[in-house]
């Protein structure tokens, strides 16, 4: 038998797919898992425990889906947006906007099916946002507890393209005011034109009544210059008619919009430095700066799916990726010189895209891959690798949210259509590019609890934020709650500051055995640090527990496990590969970084708890976190597998930096 010392440096790969498991061949291979769960993957190598949740507060209406997307004010005032059934709550610092003891909000139109086909772009102070059933709006903050949503008002345009038929329209005036009448020679209007506009002649104005498919009320906002029948008109393209932008971006200091009903291919252009002025001078001398109407000529039907803003403007639409350029070396975009040429042929879903360093990642159209779509200088392009191709499992059942986590550790957090949130450590230039599954504490039914909506904001001076919302099943009712994944800590020293429970609420004062405020987590089994130390676990009753020992800080929430399984050991085979072949690991070296209560075995029946506490350690008093190599010894049979698992069950730290086992194999 061959006996060898094998070693796991670093787990980069992240969670593989089961499909990866005969390929030990793949570079990727031992860098990979066949289980991260409650884990994240550092760009270091090392694997570490996932930080908990902590409460903030339960949605408006816990029956109904919710939404959050961030708003950044600025650099040091950021916010999360909670949308629901046609109303907005907004958070900050950790905690929620309140006005007279109450929850600040505002009313929107956007009803609870709507919520997730939102897309928005923010400049400064205003936030823009779309939606293909309803006007444009623009979100305004002007202090924490006063916001306006409002519509926007399109200055002359965009329009359809001009009449090209003997239908004409008469106005009862041509100067500018209210209640004038626009008469046509033929059917035109419906009843849905109402706040559409329309160019007649020289000026323009907007439908403010409809009287029957000949006749409407106008406000006229430009002088038309004459009431005489004229052929020379066009019909807004925005309206209740035809659908409202569906994808908003900024770009070379224009508003994009793009994707109406009726013109699923269509991009509209502001004038340069004009964000709400789509005039693109019809019938008069064109100007580099005057706005811009674009369709993608195509064989097929490419509805744009979303836009985002890079070295170009990316568009993807569901049959393909393009790029808009001014047709030359950096050149601006004008009404002239404009180009939209494909790039790739993958089609995208109606989802936004994250900007993340010089690439754009998109999900692909069912859902199912991430690919990332980035210039290629070999082939002069863009490109778009798939990056769930070795982990095309972590995506099952459709990705349906992005938000981007830039800080500290990289990763895009991606919402799954069962709820179950999957990250993606991706920092391409140290060839990382490493899953990881995260399985939220509570039940939802009898199933896992539910992550529902992720939204990212950055701080001034410490790591980015990112918000969720989790619908569990409390006390026999649907709860869904915003919480705030806690902070990543760097230096686990203190460890009464560990922050490992989902859901959880924290108790500092003076010495107490109740601890109450705990109403959210009626009714559930919560586990508990205390003063460092872990506790037995406690059910909540009347909103409170009471503790075997008194404590001054608390942590309280419920307990989650963090699970990392290596991929079939390779190594140790006298005549060729291990795979496949007789062995048994007896002894387990870990390095661990800043770790307590770890446990370490062939599989979740036989697991070895690493010994952290000496019989000088004080009892109800915690250990100090520990750096260092862990010996264990290995209670693994003689099996073909070689698998390696580590646990953490606790309310406690795990960082594995690396592996070290020690195995025998039978090569008879």
């Amino acid at each position: 038998m061959a006996r060898v010392a094998a070693q796991l440096s670093n787990f980069t790969a992240g969670e593989l797919s089961p499909r990866l498991d005969g390929r030990n061949d793949l570079a990727k291979y031992s860098a990979g898992c066949a289980t991260v769960e409650n884990m994240v993957i550092y760009p270091h190598g090392a694997a570490a425990r996932r930080p908990g949740t902590t409460f903030i507060a339960e949605v408006k209406s816990s029956s109904a889906k919710t939404r959050l997307i961030p708003f950044e004010f600025s650099t040091t005032q950021t916010y999360i947006l909670e949308l629901g059934n046609q109303y907005m709550r907004f958070y900050r610092d950790n905690g929620q906007i309140l006005s007279g003891g109450s929850p600040f909000e505002i009313s929107t139109p956007y009803l609870t099916a709507e919520l997730f086909d939102i897309k928005f772009a923010q400049s400064a102070d205003v936030m823009y946002i779309t939606h293909p059933n309803h006007q444009t709006r623009k979100l305004s903050r002007t202090g924490h507890t006063s916001w306006t949503l409002t519509v926007v008002d399109f200055t002359n345009g965009p329009y359809l393209d001009t009449n090209t038929s003997t239908t004409t329209i008469t106005a009862s005036a041509h100067t500018v005011g209210t209640g004038r009448t626009f008469t046509a020679s033929a059917s035109t209007f419906v009843s849905t034109d109402v706040d559409r506009l329309i160019r007649f002649r020289d000026g323009y104005a907007k439908v403010t009544g409809f009287t029957s498919a000949t006749v409407v009320t106008v406000e006229i906002i430009k002088d038309t210059g004459s009431t005489s029948a004229s052929t020379d008109w066009s019909l807004g393209a925005f309206s209740d008619t035809t659908g409202h932008p569906s994808c908003v971006s900024f770009f070379e200091q224009r508003l994009v919009f793009a994707a109406t009903l009726s013109q699923p291919q269509t991009v509209f252009f502001s004038k340069s430095g004009d964000y709400e002025n789509m005039d693109a001078n019809i019938g008069g001398t064109v100007a580099d700066d005057d706005a811009i109407i674009y369709t993608i000529a195509s064989n097929q039907v490419n509805a744009i799916r979303f836009m985002a803003a890079s070295r170009t403007l990316i568009i993807g639409t569901a049959g393909g990726e393009f790029t808009v350029t001014g047709g030359g070396d950096n050149n601006a975009i004008t009404p002239t010189n404009i180009m939209i040429k494909k790039q790739s042929n993958h089609g995208a879903a109606n989802i936004d895209a994250v900007a993340v360093a010089n690439a754009t990642l998109f999900v692909q159209r069912a859902k199912r891959k991430i690919r990332e779509l980035a210039y290629n200088f070999d082939v002069d392009g863009y490109t778009a690798p798939d990056l769930t191709i070795l982990a095309e499992h972590v995506t099952e059942g459709g990705i349906i949210e992005m938000a981007y986590q830039e800080e500290p550790l990289a990763i895009i957090w991606c919402v799954r259509n069962d709820g179950e949130l999957v990250a993606l450590t991706y920092q391409r230039e140290q060839q990382v590019v490493a899953w990881h599954r995260h399985v939220f504490a509570g039940a939802f039914g009898s199933g896992n609890a539910v992550c529902e909506s992720v939204a990212v904001i950055p701080t001034e001076d410490s790591e980015y934020e990112l918000y969720m919302i989790i619908k569990r099943t409390i006390n026999g009712a649907t709860k869904r709650y915003a919480e705030f994944l806690n902070t990543f800590d760097f230096d686990e020293s203190d460890n009464t500051s560990f922050n490992f429970l989902d859901s959880q609420l924290s108790y500092s004062g003076s010495s107490a055995t109740t601890i109450s405020g705990l109403s959210h987590l009626e009714g559930q089994e919560v586990s508990i640090l205390a003063d460092g130390a872990t506790h037995p676990n406690k059910t909540v009753s009347s909103g409170s527990i009471t503790l075997d020992r008194a404590a001054t800080k608390v942590k309280v929430g419920l307990g989650y496990t963090s699970l990392l399984k290596t991929m079939r050991i390779d190594a140790g085979a006298q005549n060729g590969t291990s795979q496949a072949k007789t062995k048994r690991i007896y002894e387990v070296t870990a390095r661990l970084y800043e770790s307590v209560g770890v446990e370490i075995g062939p599989d979740l029946n036989n697991m070895e708890r690493v010994p952290f506490r000496t019989s000088s350690d004080p009892m109800d008093q915690g250990i100090p976190p520990f750096t260092g190599d862990k010996e264990v010894e290995f209670r693994g049979d003689y099996d073909t597998d070689g698998f390696m698992i580590v646990r953490q069950t606790q309310p406690l730290p795990l960082t594995i930096l690396s592996l070290y086992p020690r195995l025998v194999t039978n090569d008879g």
